[in-house]
């Protein structure tokens, strides 16, 4: 009797704003998991407050924009990608950052979270709120912070 050998890929997503430390956390996914799907996601923020009669509007605008900053990602990412044989899937989600990111995560079996941190601490991190934190202490796979 022979035994198989079933090679498990990983998903290991990336949040992505095109910041230093998300361009970072970016190679640290290609360097450490070069033969895994790498997930870039970005996320943008939708500004609360809207009215009711302008829902279906902000609603339009908010698809285009997704549209358009799927575009920009792909374009940002070939500048940090190096090796055409990477395997990498752009995304992109409306909402909360932390939140958007944890719930992505869920909803499409990624194995690890990459997060890129611009390393505050103390009082302006109390201040600003922290992205990365919030991913760690929410998601339920391993989550790395590159600073």
């Amino acid at each position: 009797m022979s035994a198989r050998l079933q090679l498990a890929f990983m998903t290991v997503l990336v949040a992505y704003d095109n910041s230093g430390p998300a361009q970072k956390a970016l190679q640290w996914a290609i360097d450490e998991h070069p033969s895994e799907e790498i997930v870039l996601l970005r996320i943008i923020e939708a500004a609360g407050g809207s009215t009711s009669a302008g829902i279906n509007l902000a609603q339009e605008k908010l698809m285009e924009l997704q549209e358009q900053k799927q575009d920009e990602i792909s374009e940002e990412a070939t500048n940090v990608i190096e090796d055409d044989d990477i395997d990498i899937r752009t995304e992109t989600a409306i909402g909360d950052p932390a939140r958007e990111i944890v719930e992505f995560a869920e909803e499409n079996d990624v194995d690890h979270i990459l997060v890129g941190s611009h390393g505050r601490s103390g009082v302006s991190r109390v201040l600003l709120g922290s992205v990365a934190e919030k991913v760690v202490r929410r998601a339920s796979v391993p989550v790395t912070v590159v600073r």
